[in-house]
């Protein structure tokens, strides 16, 4: 700290000095002051060092003056420049004069050249110079400042008067000086008679008995208040005391000239040394402003006196006549005019004492006339003039009173000055222990104002005894009595002298004194005692010696004064006289230190222990029967004892207080308080400084009470200080001076001043500002503001000083303070409370509230200084927040000009704003706000022209000006309740200082808060009375803060105190009604503000349509920044009816700019926001947004020519609402159902396609009817098409639903795969228009897929991705495929389009687009499409997809990828041929049909759908995975039943409750096979030879059934039913399962079946012979197979072979049913089957080996067994075969 102080940071550290106090007076004061608070804070008050604030009063400089030239007009025969170059060359050679004695009118030097050379000629811009200069020439701009109205300026301490320095230089006698001589020096006034400085001794030896030469050189300083005639110095010279008969007095007043003998000499000087008592010897009187006055006969007198002269004098000769001067005056140089100079003067007229004498007798005019000594005494007396210039502002050599002394540079002294300055020592109270006179040694840091004078350390300086008269603040530490010895009246003569001492008390009187005494030899220690001179031979002795006695800090009863008087027995001895004691005196100090008047007291022959106490007073024997024989007088100079009554009973409650020793309510303080305000001006001025420091003490720390009593007699004090000073000026010099420079606050060992002094202040304004009434301290306080409020601002910089420096890295300012919450909350109030009354004031008088406004702006600007500029910010909008306000509620100003008047005159404070934008954001919220609040009051008012006419300046500001109307919409936004009590407001501020004051609303004015805390001490009366007024003021001491007075206060203050209690929960305590009233004014503000802001757009939208005003906003950003606020913020239904109207004119004028691609984002966000508006069940906001997204479509319609890219826009943004919005609800049976959010979303896409109720919602919205379909400015044609608009909205419908759907099976998810890869499915359809979303989906339904292991609708799902990607590069032309390479994608996938449209490319939007879709992405769809089929085993699509590869490779020459192609295609192909060369028909998958019957298969009902299942999946399998997931779907109503056949479904037949599943095997069908065919269906014959690609979209499967109500029945009566399926869509697919949209049936007679089966074994025999092996090359059928088929064909014992089939049909009764027809037919069949085997068996024959000749063997006699068999029933067939 004290580095901090005195290093230069901010405060310089002034070191003081005690000049009349000895360090070591009393132990007391260094040790034990803690148990005396009052002593210990006088002693601090003048210990302390001062510190002076460096930066407070600014540095204001004016620039140099303009200097002027001689300007030359020649006329026709002049020659003026050559006489002006000829007159400055004579002028240069004049040496003797210099530049300060050219005259100057101005003040300023005429300068011969035109410019000064070091001006660099390139910076001259003007031709000449201004002309204002010239105009005004004599302008004084530090004059001009000082008037500046409540100026304040440091206390100028103006010496008035002046410092007499005097040295004793010789004392020459003509007697010849043999024996040492003693005298003093003081001060004296004739007039008043009495002494007016204490005295300055001095010796003088002679030249033998000089140790060393400087043994005499010390000087006296003395201070003068103003030239006196009456002021004299007073001289009296002392001698040892001589023995009767040798060299008296009379030796040096012999006229002629004496020798002595070297007898005597000798004599006198041994006489000198033995004896150490002292006789009067002579004394002179000189007057140092008297040159008038002739000699009288009262002393001397002088006509050029040595101080009043300023004129040089020559001595005067001393044999002139009576009236010659008596002292000889030699001017030593010159005497200069005010400096003052030294001056040698000699006293000749030294007066010889006769006998002893008092100082009251000198001016006696009985007195007889002595003669003169015959002697010189030679003085150097200086004059030094105590100016300004003297002290920098107050002196820093230690003293600001009237006796300081100013001490040159004395290098010698630095250590001394280090150890006081830079507190290396310790702390900054700690006791300097340095001798006395080095004391003094003080050295300036300034200039030295008295020329070269050389200070010594030893100069002695007088105590002025007037510091304790004058009417002026006690600001060095002295505490001592001086005792003057008058007379002693004895019997008898006597060689009397008196020994005087300080005792502590009277119990012991062989105790040793009490070491007090000050020593009259420079440099001693204290003394135990002092004597008074011998008065030879007198029985009344007279004394004028001066005994300066050291009292203690604290005075008991029994310190005295003792008095011992002796005599001496002068006859000649060798040795030293003894003196013979003769009696005592004794004074007790506390009864009789402060008495003025002379004192008598008796003598007591000799002590006795307790002589002090009455009791002992009759045993004591006196002298002179007891007379009061000794006169005395006292005079007590304390700064630390007052002589007043009052003050002294103040410190004595202060103590009591202090230490508790007193009652704690402190009664009878407040009563000592109060009683200060009767102590005498004169008193109170010289204990300014303590009391006010005590006062600060109780404010800071006591209770409320004292608080009070404390502050108000403390503006009672500074009001009577400031009126009862002696200069008239704004502020008094003692108050500035302790402001400036004593105030240290407590140096930082108890809390700071400035919280309890803010804290007092402003709860006495708050109560004013109530209309309490508070007693006129009120109008004194706002008259002392200043002091106050400098006072705080010390206190907080002295605060910050320390807190901060011992933690500060080298060299770094001290970073700024940050005020804790409740005292910047009083500061707040103090202020507002203030500036309330600079407005009142100015309507009674204008002085006052000048004065105080010009102190609250210092205030403001000192404060800058110390703590947080945002704090001192937030002070300044506070106080433009309630300008307005009292602006915006005068019933003066309600008209609209006067309202524009206002505005324009604040309006220039925006574009401030706007210049210091960095400040504005490093403001707190509630600080932006009170600013933001400001500028939209001015603008509201403000004219369009001038709004217009500052958007036009810069356009750098203007968008400044827009971002602060951003900020002003988030500051002000809408939270619902819900939402800031998530956020939660913590209850601790930044410095976790325990509860602040309770916050219930972050957005109204900081005010509020105060309102509503003091609102919620009040209980409201019934209901809300029209007033507003809610709550009775109920007796204040009810409410004090400790106490709450109810429920609902307790609950308040708990609330607030609790760390993290949140705003909502303060909310919660406060009443309902107040509750209330404060959501309506937050819902109101945050309304108006939108509003407000809303209005300001539309402004600057129509000025920027005009082009009114310049921007370089290519987007219009301005604009459409805060349109996405208003959309993305919780705004009131007045602002969604305000923003339809502009919002269609913004359009309407700036369409072009806003559709254009750069404000996608723009464009992007308002579709967002419209349709959440969309959603709203509120119908009014709910229209209003269809009527919006119609706004968009129009402008979509004139400046895109179609909806293509807005329909992208809000596809993507329904996307983005979808994850934002609830969709789906629960129903009260645990189902999911469509919400309420989606229903009207869904109404509102409708509404927007409906062109019949447009015209309605349109004229509800305020906008014309014919707002859609008329035709803007710059168009010729109507482009309107409601047909675009029903598509728009049908495609966003479908989204919507999509959706819905998916969310509906969020809880399904996992166990039905099916529905899942359907709803990702359908959201992918539903987003086709956007690229991104359509990918997205369909990749996760890839995935859904691949971990369903269905690979080939994986595969077909990156299929379809590849293509959205190629279709996006072949429409824009960048890509390395044609139409061509997506119709083969298309063959693979039908769901890729074939046509190639521009909606990609419309798909640019922000965070969306087909940028991102390249060739790259493409191949890794198609590698990954390939992956997937490869593992699907369908290797026919994997060849098609590699070949689409290959071209890319091709393009970009990437021969090792081409090479690893067609490597992959070869070994594709292979797998073809392997999968076709398989004995083993290859099926990729196995088909079912599933029919679904019941209402909780929902959609599903009644519908049919073929499933494609891996080739392993069984019927019973896939039976019982659709039970699985069917099961769960039932309730406890329901139960799940499986139907076991494949006929068709009756309605009727279904039972209510049951849910059927029916499950039928299905196969695929070729392209071109013929359904009508009766043979019987084996694939691996249908599929032919050809390797087709196995894209199936039809099914069929056979049902064999009876005619005759059997069950089951042979051959003959077995008839068939053949189903034919045809889906949506082709396997394989994008999902299992595909809808079944078409159904054939065909029925078969049982002779049919038969011939078909026939045929079919024929076609399968015939196959196998006919079928070619291609990998062997020849044409051998294959053995297995031919094996296999033939086996089940001639075997005989095979029932249902042929033979079955003509028992069945050519037997009996069967053969005569059917018709010739048929059963030439069935013959033929018969007979062609046989041939087929025989053939089979020969080809058998000639294949087989060894090892089957055993199995053809059996094969030929089952054909001969067969053909025997059947020759029965077919004669023919022998011959045939």
């Amino acid at each position: 700290m004290e580095n901090s102080l005195s290093n230069g940071h901010r405060f310089r550290r002034i070191p003081r000095q005690s000049v009349a106090v000895h360090p070591n007076m009393d132990p007391l004061l260094d040790e034990n002051l803690e148990q005396w608070p009052h002593l210990n804070e006088l002693v601090q008050c003048y210990r302390t060092d001062w510190i002076k604030d460096e930066s407070k009063y600014g540095h204001y400089e004016s620039s140099s003056p303009s200097s002027f030239q001689n300007q030359i007009f020649e006329g026709p025969d002049t020659e003026l420049e050559t006489e002006m170059h000829l007159s400055r060359a004579r002028q240069t050679k004049m040496e003797d004069i210099t530049d300060d004695d050219i005259p100057s009118t101005s003040g300023r030097q005429f300068l011969g050249t035109p410019f000064p050379e070091s001006y660099p000629s390139k910076v001259l811009k003007h031709f000449g110079q201004s002309p204002l200069p010239a105009y005004e020439p004599a302008f004084d701009w530090e004059n001009e400042h000082s008037m500046i109205f409540g100026q304040r300026i440091p206390a100028a301490h103006i010496m008035r008067g002046l410092k007499i320095s005097v040295k004793v230089l010789s004392l020459s006698f003509q007697a010849g000086l043999v024996e040492p001589f003693y005298g003093t020096i003081c001060l004296y006034s004739r007039e008043r008679r009495e002494k007016l400085s204490e005295d300055f001794f001095f010796h003088i030896l002679p030249a033998e008995m000089q140790d060393v030469q400087v043994a005499s050189e010390s000087r006296g300083i003395f201070f003068l208040d103003a030239p006196s005639a009456s002021v004299c110095l007073l001289i009296q010279l002392e001698k040892p005391a001589t023995e009767e008969g040798g060299a008296t007095p009379s030796v040096y007043s012999r006229k002629e000239p004496v020798h002595l003998t070297e007898r005597e000499k000798q004599k006198l000087q041994v006489w000198s040394r033995i004896m150490p008592y002292r006789e009067s010897f002579a004394w002179a009187i000189i007057p140092l402003f008297d040159n008038s006055i002739s000699a009288t006969s009262g002393g001397c007198a002088s006509p050029n006196c040595p101080v009043a002269s300023t004129a040089s004098i020559s001595g005067s000769s001393s044999h002139e006549v009576a009236l010659e001067p008596i002292a000889k005056i030699m001017l030593e140089d010159k005497l200069a005019h005010s400096s003052g100079g030294s001056v040698v003067v000699e006293i000749s007229n030294l007066n010889k004492v006769k006998e002893s004498y008092t100082e009251d007798s000198l001016q006696d005019p009985k007195r007889k006339v002595h003669k003169p000594v015959k002697g010189v005494l030679r003085l150097e007396i200086d004059k030094l003039q105590a100016g300004q210039a003297d002290l920098e502002n107050i002196s820093e050599s230690g003293s600001v009173t009237n006796d300081s002394v100013d001490l040159g540079d004395r290098p010698t002294d630095s250590t001394l000055i280090k150890s006081l300055s830079n507190g290396a020592d310790g702390p900054h109270n700690s006791k300097v222990k340095l001798n006395f006179h080095d004391e003094k040694g003080t050295p300036r840091n300034g200039t030295n104002p008295l020329g070269n004078l050389d200070f010594h350390a030893n100069d002695f300086q007088a105590f002025d005894f007037r510091t304790t008269t004058r009417n002026e603040p006690f600001l060095q530490l002295f505490h001592c009595v001086y005792v003057y010895p008058l007379t002693v009246s004895l019997s008898r003569k006597r060689n009397l002298f008196i020994r005087v001492e300080l005792r502590k008390d009277d119990a012991d009187i062989r105790k040793q004194p009490l070491e007090a005494i000050f020593p009259r030899e420079p440099g001693a220690s204290l003394q135990k005692w002092a004597h008074t001179q011998v008065a030879v031979g007198a029985r009344v002795a007279s004394y004028h010696d001066e005994v300066k006695v050291f009292l203690p800090a604290i005075w008991t009863p029994q310190h005295h004064l003792l008095f011992t008087f002796f005599h001496i027995d002068l006859q000649t001895k060798l040795e030293a006289p003894k003196p013979v004691l003769i009696g005592y005196a004794s004074l007790p100090l506390a009864t009789h230190a402060q008495l003025r008047s002379d004192i008598c007291l008796p003598i007591m022959r000799e002590l006795v222990p307790h002589y002090l106490q009455d009791t002992n007073k009759e045993l004591l024997d006196y002298l002179e029967e007891g007379k009061n024989v000794f006169k005395l007088r006292l005079r007590l100079c304390s700064s630390l004892y007052p002589v007043n009554e009052r003050v002294r009973d103040f410190f004595l409650e202060y103590d009591r207080h202090t230490l508790r020793t007193s009652a704690p309510w402190g009664s009878e303080l407040l009563e000592a308080i109060n009683s200060l305000k009767n102590v005498d001006s004169t008193a109170l001025l010289q204990f300014l400084q303590p009391i006010l420091n005590m006062l600060l003490h109780l404010i800071a720390n006591g209770g409320e009470t004292l608080q009070v009593a404390a502050f108000r007699a403390m503006v009672n004090i500074l009001t009577r200080v400031q009126q009862e000073s002696v200069d008239d000026n704004e502020r008094n010099r003692f108050l500035v001076q302790y402001v400036d420079y004593a105030f240290d606050d407590f140096g930082g060992h108890q809390p700071p001043v400035y919280p309890g002094l803010c804290t007092v202040w402003g709860s006495l304004a708050r109560s004013k500002a109530k209309g309490y009434r508070v007693g006129p301290v009120y109008d004194d306080v706002l008259a002392m503001a200043w002091f106050f409020l400098e006072l705080i601002v010390k206190s907080m910089a002295l605060e910050q000083t320390r807190l901060l420096y011992n933690t500060l890295p080298l060299g770094e300012d001290v970073p700024p303070m940050q005020l804790k919450e409740g005292v910047f909350r009083c500061i707040m109030q103090l202020y507002d409370c203030l500036l309330t009354e600079v407005h009142e004031r100015c309507k009674k008088g204008l002085s006052l509230a000048k004065r105080l406004n010009s102190s609250l702006a210092y205030f403001c600007y000192d404060l800058l200084s110390v703590i947080e500029p945002r704090q001192v910010f937030e002070l300044a909008a506070r106080i433009l927040v309630v300008l307005l306000c009292k602006h915006e509620f005068d019933a003066r100003y309600q008209k609209q000009e006067d309202k524009l008047y206002i505005a324009q005159l604040y309006f220039p404070l925006i574009g401030q704003i706007l210049d210091e934008m960095p400040v504005f954001y490093n403001l707190n919220a509630t600080e932006k706000r009170e600013v933001v609040i400001c500028i939209l009051q001015i603008v509201r008012n403000l004219d369009d022209a001038s709004l217009v006419k500052a958007w036009q300046q810069s356009i750098a500001r203007t968008r400044l000006f827009f971002k602060l109307m951003e900020e002003s919409l988030i500051l002000f936004e809408h939270k619902k309740p819900a939402e800031s009590m998530l956020m939660g407001c913590s209850s601790r501020n930044a410095l976790g200082d325990g509860p602040v004051s309770p916050k219930y609303s972050d957005r109204l004015s900081p005010a509020i808060n105060n309102y509503l805390s003091e609102a919620s001490r009040h209980e409201p009366q019934g209901g809300t009375p029209e007033n507003g007024y809610l709550w009775n003021r109920v007796n204040s001491q009810l409410s004090s803060p400790s106490q709450p007075y109810s429920l609902r206060e307790a609950l308040a203050q708990a609330q607030s105190s609790r760390v993290g209690a949140s705003a909502q929960a303060l909310r919660e305590s406060l009443h309902p009604i107040l509750r209330q009233k404060l959501e309506l004014w937050e819902e109101n503000l945050s309304a108006a503000v939108s509003l407000q802001v809303l209005e300001i757009s539309d402004k600057f939208s129509m000025a920027a349509a005009a082009h009114n005003i310049a921007t370089d906003y290519g987007k219009l950003d301005c604009i459409t920044t805060l349109f996405m606020s208003f959309f993305s913020q919780n705004q009131s239904l007045a602002f969604w009816e305000a923003l339809l109207p502009v919002f269609f004119r913004v359009f309407e004028l700036h369409g072009a700019t806003l559709m254009a691609r750069e404000n996608d984002r723009f464009l992007k966000q308002a579709a967002f926001h419209l349709l959440r508006l969309a959603i709203f069940r509120n119908d009014n906001i709910r229209k209003r947004a269809v009527i919006g997204l119609k706004i968009l479509v129009r402008s979509s319609f004139y400046h895109f020519m179609h909806t293509a890219r807005l329909r992208v826009m809000l596809t993507i943004t329904l996307s983005e609402l979808m994850s934002d919005v609830q969709v789906t609800q629960m129903k009260s049976d645990g189902m999911l159902e469509e919400s309420g959010e989606a229903r009207r979303l869904r109404k509102s896409l409708e509404e927007m396609a409906d062109d019949h109720r447009s015209p309605n919602l349109l004229r509800e919205c305020g906008l014309p009817e014919n707002a859609l379909i008329s035709i803007p400015e710059r168009f010729a044609e109507n482009r309107w098409s409601w047909s675009d608009v029903k598509s728009l909205s049908e495609s966003l419908l479908m989204a919507l639903d999509a959706c819905l759907e998916h969310a509906l099976l969020a809880s399904l998810m996992s166990t039905d795969r099916y529905a899942a890869a359907e709803s990702f499915y359908k959201l992918a359809m539903a987003f086709a228009p956007v690229p991104d979303l359509h990918i997205m989906w369909l990749l996760h339904l890839c995935d859904a897929h691949q971990e369903m292991q269905s690979w080939a609708e994986a595969a077909q799902c990156a299929v379809a991705v590849a293509g959205v990607v190629m279709q996006a590069l072949v429409s824009r032309n960048d890509g390395v495929w044609s139409r061509d390479h997506v119709a083969s994608l298309h063959k693979i996938c039908p769901m890729v389009s074939s046509d190639i449209t521009s909606e990609a490319s419309a798909a640019e939007v922000e965070g969306y687009g087909a940028s991102k879709l390249t060739v790259d992405s493409a191949v890794k769809y198609l590698q990954l499409a390939n992956k997937l089929f490869s593992q699907a085993e369908l290797h026919h699509f994997c060849a098609s997809i590699v070949e689409l590869v290959i071209p890319v490779y091709k393009s970009r020459r990437v021969y090792g990828q081409l090479a690893k192609c067609h490597t992959l295609l070869t070994s594709i192909y292979e797998s073809i041929l392997e999968q076709e060369s398989s004995p083993i028909p290859f099926t990729d998958a196995t088909y079912y049909r599933v029919g679904f019957y019941g209402d909780r298969f929902g959609r599903l009902d009644r519908k049919e759908y073929i499933y494609r299942e891996p080739r392993d999946v069984r019927l019973g399998d896939i039976m019982e995975k659709l039970s699985h997931i069917y099961e769960s779907r039932m309730d406890g109503n329901h139960t799940l039943h499986i139907i076991p056949d494949s006929r068709q479904v009756r309605g009727d037949e279904l039972q209510p409750g049951v849910c059927y599943l029916q499950i039928t095997a299905v196969d695929p069908v070729m392209e071109d096979e013929d359904l009508g065919s009766r043979r019987e269906r084996i694939f691996s014959l249908t599929a032919g030879g050809s390797m087709r690609a196995r894209v199936f979209d039809r099914f069929l499967f056979d049902t064999p059934f009876t005619k005759n109500g059997k069950t089951q029945g042979g051959l003959e009566d077995q008839w068939k039913h053949r189903t034919v399926l045809q889906t949506e869509g082709s396997f394989p697919a994008l999902v299992n399962r595909l809808l079944v949209i078409k159904s054939e049936s065909l029925e078969f007679s049982p002779v049919e079946n038969a011939i078909g089966m026939i045929e079919t074994r024929t076609a399968a025999l015939r196959n196998e012979l006919e079928e070619p092996r291609s990998s062997e090359g020849d044409q051998l059928p294959r053995l297995q197979s031919l094996q296999r088929i033939l086996q089940g064909s001639v075997a005989v014992q095979v029932n249902s072979g042929v033979l079955s089939v003509c028992t069945a049909f050519l037997s009996g009764e069967p053969a005569t049913r059917l018709r010739s027809q048929e059963l030439q037919q069935l013959i033929a069949a018969l007979l062609e089957f046989m041939a087929v085997c025989k053939r089979a068996i020969r080809v058998h024959f000639r294949l087989i080996g060894e090892e089957d000749q055993d199995f053809h063997s059996q094969l030929v006699n089952g054909f001969q067994s067969l053909t025997a068999e059947l020759s029965h029933y077919i004669p023919a067939i022998l011959s045939e075969l």
